[in-house]
């Protein structure tokens, strides 16, 4: 049991600073995407476990739904301590989802 303790007794700046960043990304993404659906439709989404929940939930239910599993997972992942993967999976969040929104944003006429 000392050993869990001591597990969680050592702040690591590093591991917050990089679930904040995780978080923030997770978030500009549910919003690029809920504009973009809401814009050009449901067909802009490439993610097809997006699109799939969206089509079942609605684009509200099924996108919050999505995010706040990506969120969850990204949280236990920083409470593990996993603090290399959470920054992996941010800049792949950054490389495959927020650049391509960026990009349909300025280049598709609204």
């Amino acid at each position: 049991m000392a050993r869990l303790y001591r597990q969680w007794d050592t702040p690591s700046f590093f591991g917050d600073l990089i679930v904040v960043g995780f978080l923030v990304v997770q978030c500009l993404d549910g919003v690029l995407t809920y504009l973009g659906v809401t814009i050009w439709g449901i067909g802009i989404e490439a993610n097809p476990l997006i699109s799939s929940a969206v089509s079942t939930a609605g684009l509200g239910v099924g996108l919050c739904a999505a995010k706040l599993v990506a969120v969850g997972f990204g949280i236990i992942l920083h409470l593990r301590r996993v603090h290399n993967l959470v920054a992996l999976l941010t800049l792949i969040y950054l490389g495959i989802a927020i650049l391509p929104w960026t990009a349909v944003f300025l280049t598709l006429p609204i």
